[in-house]
């Protein structure tokens, strides 16, 4: 499956768009389908503003953001997950429905193993006893439309431009924060499943960040790393 399927630059020259924010344009496809174009797609949340975010979120519902924001996965690897997919003894995960690079010449997604935090296993162990989630059953069995409704309900009043933000912009946090806790970008590449001019073109300076924020990053991340 290819996540990412754009209209291409013939048929995008045939839709209309309509401004309705300054950076936010929304238009509908020939066949109905409603889109928007976003000018800053680079958009990532500053720690202070993920807080308030998450706050919003039923604390049952919390478990599919935080599953973005401490991975980095894209939704649809996410959705994938089921408890098979975890090794809690060394606390590592393993993304198996990945992107399909079809330009790379790959017919099946290539698998991520990644470390996560104690503190998030912790928090999938108690997810998957209370809603009594078999080893091979999906940990969120929700669609992608309806975790991106549920963000952006909550994101309104939260951040001034929350129409700047998709799900894909948790990807991009988790990225960000990774550059400036000093992760090196050849682990990033390896968890984001990027390669390094992707890493240049999406993830900016670390020095945007203050101490403050470093310290709610690491608070929300976790001692994946070591962070402490």
């Amino acid at each position: 499956m290819n996540y990412n399927n754009p209209p291409s630059k013939e048929k995008s020259k045939r839709l209309s768009l309509t401004s309705v924010h300054e950076g936010l344009k929304v238009g509908t496809k020939s066949n109905g389908t409603k889109y928007s174009v976003r000018d800053d797609r680079g958009r990532f949340f500053f720690p202070n503003e993920w807080e308030a975010f998450i706050e919003q979120i039923k604390p049952e519902k919390r478990i599919i953001f935080e599953t973005l924001i401490i991975t980095g996965a894209r939704i649809e690897e996410a959705l994938n997950l089921k408890p098979r997919d975890f090794d809690w003894t060394r606390n590592n995960l393993t993304l198996r429905v990945t992107k399909i690079k079809a330009r790379k010449g790959e017919t099946v997604g290539k698998a991520r193993t990644l470390p996560v935090s104690s503190q998030f296993t912790r928090k999938v162990r108690s997810h998957i006893n209370k809603n009594k989630i078999q080893d091979n059953d999906l940990l969120f069995p929700i669609s992608k439309q309806a975790v991106w409704r549920m963000m952006r309900r909550k994101l309104e009043g939260v951040v001034k431009d929350d129409w700047n933000f998709g799900l894909h912009n948790i990807r991009k946090t988790h990225g960000n924060w990774l550059k400036a806790l000093d992760i090196k970008a050849e682990e990033i590449c390896t968890r984001l499943g990027h390669d390094f001019n992707t890493y240049l073109k999406h993830y900016g300076s670390p020095n945007i960040f203050d101490r403050k924020d470093k310290m709610i990053m690491i608070k929300i991340l976790g001692d994946v790393y070591g962070f402490k």
